[in-house]
This record gives structure tokens, sequence and C-alpha cells, in this order.
């Protein structure tokens, strides 16, 4: 029976696993979406060639092509090699060391904020290239999809693979119907933009490099699913491989079939109108099918962006767990969200968007030069893999991931080249700036270890004399409930009340110790005097006398607190024990106590 009962759980747990199909929907968002916005990069460097320039459109999208085959064939081998995730940051990690992995990890993060501005800035053009009076608006509806994304993963909402299988086919078959439309048209349905005005530049190395390195925006994500080989069901390799095939496939007959429509209808940019809007309208007419095509776009990279919301707070939370991070990114919500993480991604990508004022093409430039160092140094531990391994045909998988890191390489190289000028040099410094920060966080868990001796056995516990200070105002329910728990915790108990000489009621001091002598809790009230008014001052002069003079051990300052019922109660108070807190951590050794009494208000007569 139990076996029967353990096999119906692995059964269950296989069926929430993936297949090929929910796969490629839920871990190729990234990837299938860049064709929204990868080709018309290209045409964007090269239009200012004018008509001469745009027809090289096709040769530079066979380049990236070729280097999507490699990338392709080279992350099959990553998912053989490392069926429990193959990320860059697993794979430098174990081959190349931590700091190169540390330098994998930042390219990571960069690459998911990146994604998460260039998906919602992308979706939201296709929205306005549909309805182009919104197109002066487009920053607002960026923050609004932006904070719809981010309110849904707060919550906890989880991807669903099968969910996202219809709007991925959905759009799959919509550039399909695009590709296939106009390959068929022989005049467009709607007249595109076309080049307009002379040439200004020449068609030359720099031109298509440029181009070329813009272009290679569209190779973004083609390592998710490395990254996630345990999420598929048995036999997980063979179908995460499988997958990676199939996105191959799809990514670049996708993106050669839009380079051809490019040049057949000679697709110019538009200001207010993406090139994937004009090659729907030029294929199928401004109709319905024009509608579904846009919609289908912006849901998908809608989808797309939510991805990272899945990947960041992952990497995030192994890196606090490497003690790269804080911890807190380690910790999850009650609904099992990585809740700082997915803020922390949400808020940098509003900056991103706010400085790019929502123009995804000013955030292109600066997307694959994340990704790229990402792919090579996992290019490289690959081929450090393989030497170390040694296992059967493992000069051919080396010579593979080899060629994989010499074109990657490449690639990173053109890049810096072509966008040094135009922000890529922000990636480098934004990669630095993170490598320093994992580095000083670790470096600080390493002194926090050591400060209490972790690894190590302590002495046996010892009991200490305890003095217990309990700040005080007046004689009532809270200062009765604070002593009580004062005289629990230690060994002494000195109550403190702090009075101001000058105040027009100068008797308040008498009036409080007439009040103490008639209550006779058994504990000594201790009277300090304060001239400038400052409530904390005096306390801490105190605590530092005691501490100095009597040689106390160990000295704790027990805060009484009121708890009232509603927060907008809460907000009648004075926060005399926060102010109280801060004062006393930031100047004594002393340890605080806060103490909330929960009041409940007597009914109403």
């Amino acid at each position: 029976m139990n076996r029967s009962a353990g096999g119906g759980a692995l059964r269950h747990r296989e069926r929430d696993r993936l297949t090929v199909p929910q796969a490629v929907a839920a871990l190729s968002l990234d990837a299938l979406s860049s064709v929204a916005y990868g080709p018309e990069a290209i045409v964007i460097v090269l239009a200012v060639a004018g008509s001469r320039g745009l027809g090289f459109t096709l040769p530079v999208t066979v380049a990236i092509v070729v280097l999507l085959v490699a990338l392709t064939a080279s992350y099959r081998q990553v998912i053989a090699a490392f069926p429990d995730g193959g990320g860059a940051y697993a794979v430098a990690g174990r081959h190349l060391g931590r700091r190169v992995s540390l330098v994998a990890a930042a390219s990571l993060i960069i690459d998911y904020v990146l994604n998460v501005a260039v998906a919602v800035s992308a979706g939201v053009a296709a929205f306005t290239s549909a309805f182009p009076a919104l197109h002066g608006e487009r920053v607002l509806l960026c923050v609004l999809v932006l904070v719809l994304i981010t309110a849904v993963n707060l919550y906890g909402v989880a991807e669903s693979a099968k969910v996202m299988i219809a709007p991925t086919v959905v759009f799959v078959v919509a550039i399909a119907a695009v590709v296939v439309a106009g390959l068929l048209r022989g005049q467009p349905a709607t007249e595109p933009a076309h080049p307009t005005g002379s040439a200004t530049a020449a068609v030359g190395a720099v031109l298509l490099l440029r181009a070329f390195a813009n272009g290679c925006s569209a190779l973004t994500g083609v390592e998710a699913i490395a990254n996630a080989v345990p999420t598929f069901r048995t036999p997980r390799i063979q179908r995460a491989q499988r997958t990676e095939v199939t996105l191959g496939v799809l990514l670049g007959v996708m993106l050669i079939g839009l380079s051809l429509l490019i040049g057949k209808f000679r697709i110019a940019p538009s200001p207010t109108k993406t090139v994937l809007a004009q090659l729907a309208d030029a294929a199928l007419g401004h109709n319905l099918a024009f509608y579904i095509v846009q919609f289908a776009t912006m849901v998908l990279l809608a989808l797309a962006a939510n991805t990272s919301f899945g990947g960041l707070p992952v990497l995030a939370s192994r890196l606090a767990r490497d003690h790269h991070l804080p911890h807190v990114f380690a910790l999850r919500a009650d609904r099992q969200v990585y809740r700082y993480g997915v803020t922390v991604l949400a808020v940098l990508a509003l900056i991103l968007i706010l400085a790019a004022e929502g123009n995804t093409q000013a955030l292109v430039p600066i997307f694959a030069i994340g990704v790229f160092i990402g792919f090579t140094l996992s290019q490289i531990g690959m081929v450090r893999h393989w030497r170390l391994e040694r296992g059967p045909g493992w000069r051919g998988h080396a010579t593979l991931n080899g060629l994989g890191a010499l074109l990657t390489a490449v690639a990173l190289v053109v890049e810096l080249v072509a966008k040094w000028h135009e922000g890529g040099w922000l990636v480098f410094v934004a990669v630095a700036v993170l490598v320093l920060l994992f580095e000083t966080v670790h470096r600080t868990y390493r002194r926090i270890g050591a400060a209490l001796h972790l690894g190590q056995l302590p002495a046996r516990p010892m009991p200490r004399r305890c003095l217990v200070i309990v700040p005080v105002g007046a004689v009532n329910l809270l200062t009765q409930e604070a002593l009580s728990a004062a005289l629990s915790l230690g060994d002494e108990v000195r109550a403190l009340t702090v009075v101001h000489p000058e105040d027009p009621d100068a008797g308040s001091a008498d009036a409080v110790r007439q009040a103490w002598n008639a209550w006779r809790p058994d504990v000594p009230l201790v009277i300090l005097p304060s001239r400038t008014r400052s409530l904390t001052r005096p306390i801490i002069d105190y605590l530092r006398a005691i501490s100095a003079e009597e040689g106390h051990k160990r000295i704790v300052v027990l805060i009484p607190e009121m708890h009232l019922p509603k927060p907008w109660q809460r907000l009648l108070q004075n926060q005399r024990g926060a102010v109280l807190d801060r004062a006393i951590r930031r100047n004594t050794d002393a340890v605080i106590c806060r103490l909330r009494l929960p009041i409940v208000f007597p009914p109403a007569t």
C-alpha cells in the first residue's frame, strides 16, 4: 500500500511538471516575444543609409540566426551536463570560480531588469500602434502595466504553463499568418512607411556591425530552458533538449520571415507605429486581423515581462543563501512569494522605463550586452566541464561549446564597440557595482560568522545577573504590566521617569513620586531631570553611567507601549517607544525589549 501511495504521489508530481508544449509556452516567452522589437532594432540602424541600407536586413538577420543555431546546440549540451539547472551562475560557480560566477549573476540580474522594461514598453508600443491617439500617454501606460504585473506577483498568483499555451499559440500563429500572407501578397494591403530623404550614412562594416549588435537583442531568453531543467517531466534532459530545439526553430523561422517582408515592403521606422505593426498592416490589411496581431503581441510581451518576476527573485534567493545578498531576499511571504526580490525588480524596471520615457529602442541598445556576458561565461565554463569530465566524445562536446564561446565572445565585443557611446558602458558599470555589492555583503557575513563563532561549539550557558530598566510616564495599567514583565525577566528592576523642572506644572516630579509611594510596587523609581526637554538624553546618560560605575553585565530596557485596535487610532500615539528604541540602540549596548499591551475599550454608554 505504501508503495502504491508513493507511486501515486510520484505520478502526481510528474503531472505538475512541464511537457514540451507547456515548456515552450512557459520558458520561451522572452525569446519568442523578442521578434516584436529585434527586427525593428535592425531596421532603425540600417534606415540611416536609406533603401540601400534596409536591403541588408536579411543578411544581418541570417548572421543572427547562425548565432542562434550555435547557441541552441551549445545549450543542448548545457542541459545534458547540468540536469539540476545550468544557468550561467551555476556553471561559472562550479568551473570558473566564485568571483566569475558573481559577474555572471550580475549580468543575469541586469538582463532580468532590462527584460521587464523592454517587454513592458514594447507591449505598450504594440498597443499604441493599434490606437495612435494614446501614443503620448505611453509612459503612463507602461507604469500602469508594470504596477499590474507587480501586484499580481506580490499577491502570489502562480504562473500556469497550461494557461500560457493559448496566448503563445495565438502569437506564433499570428506571426506565421503575417509572414505567409505577406509573402503571397503582391502589393501591400496598407502602404507602410518608406525611407524618405537622402541617406545619412554609407553601408559599411561599422553600420552592419551596429545593426547586428542591435538585432542580437532577439536572442535574449535562449538560456531560460537550461536554467529550468528540473521543472520538466521525465525524461527531463530529452524533453528540455527538444524544447530548446523547438524554440530555436520557431525563433529562427520568425526572424527570417519578418526580415523577408521588411525587404519586400521596404519598411522604415515610424515614430508612432512599430515595424511589426506596419508588417501586419501591409500583409493582412488594417482590419480585425491587424488588431488581433497587436493584441497577441501585447499579451505575450506582458507574459514575457512576468517571467523575469519568476527568475530574478529565485536568483536573488540563491545569492542570499550563498551570502552574497541580504538574507531577507531568501525569505518567502505567506503566499510563497519572494516579496523583496519582486519589489526590487519592479523599482529598478520603473526607473529604466521613466529614464527611457517608455521608448523601447532607447533600452534595446544595452539589452543584449548583459545577456552575452552570461552566454560567454556559460560556454567557457562548459568547455572546462568537458575537459574535467573526459567522458565519451568529450572532445566534440568541448569543441561545440568552445565554438559557442567564441561566437558569443565575438558578438559581445561587437556589441560593446557598437553600443559603447549609446550607453553600453553603463552595463559594465552596473556589473562592477553589483559584483562589489555581492563581495561587500559576503565579507560582512563572514565577519558576522566569525563574531558568532559559527561552526564552533560555544561554552556552556551560564546565568548572569540582569538589570531591567523600565521607562515610565505615569502610574497606570501599562506601567503595572511592564513592571510585572520586568520582574520575571531580571534580578533587579528599576523604573525611570524624565521630568522637566522648568515646566509650568513644576510639581510633576513630586506628583509622580507621591503616586508611586501610594502604589508601592516594590520597584525603585529613578527621577531624571531634563532641562533641555529631551526625553532620550537623560536616559542614555543614566544607562552609560550605571554601566560604567556599577559594572552590570547585562542591562535590558523594557519599553512599554499601547497597541490600539485600529490603524488610524495608532496615529494618535506619540511614538515615544520608537524614539527611545532608536536612541538607545544607537548610543548604548543595552538590550531592547518592547512590550505592547493590547488596549480593549470599555463598551460605549
